[in-house]
């Protein structure tokens, strides 16, 4: 089992993440103040959760390291910055 931790980080607009699908689908909500929903699929064999000790992280598990890695990318891409200072945003 390989494992990635990704961390909700924000400074004013709090990001809600929901897992659904039994863990194979992420809905990000309320990315900067946006009213759009992100949704990133996880790739087949990796399964996301919420970390239960630790508030905003989340946890990619999954037996094939490269599906893991690859699953733990596309959810940061879908939340990069376009056309802000990303110092500040």
């Amino acid at each position: 089992k390989f494992e990635y931790k990704m961390r909700l980080v924000y400074a004013h607009f709090p990001i809600n993440a929901n897992i659904v699908n039994g863990g194979k689908t992420l809905e990000l909500r309320n990315f900067l103040g946006e009213k759009i929903v992100r949704t990133v699929h996880m790739l087949p064999g990796v399964v996301i959760e919420k970390s239960a000790s630790t508030k905003d992280e989340l946890v990619v598990t999954g037996s094939d390291i490269e599906l893991c890695g690859r699953s733990a990318a596309l959810i940061h891409q879908s939340c990069l910055v376009k056309d802000k200072d990303i110092r500040k945003f």
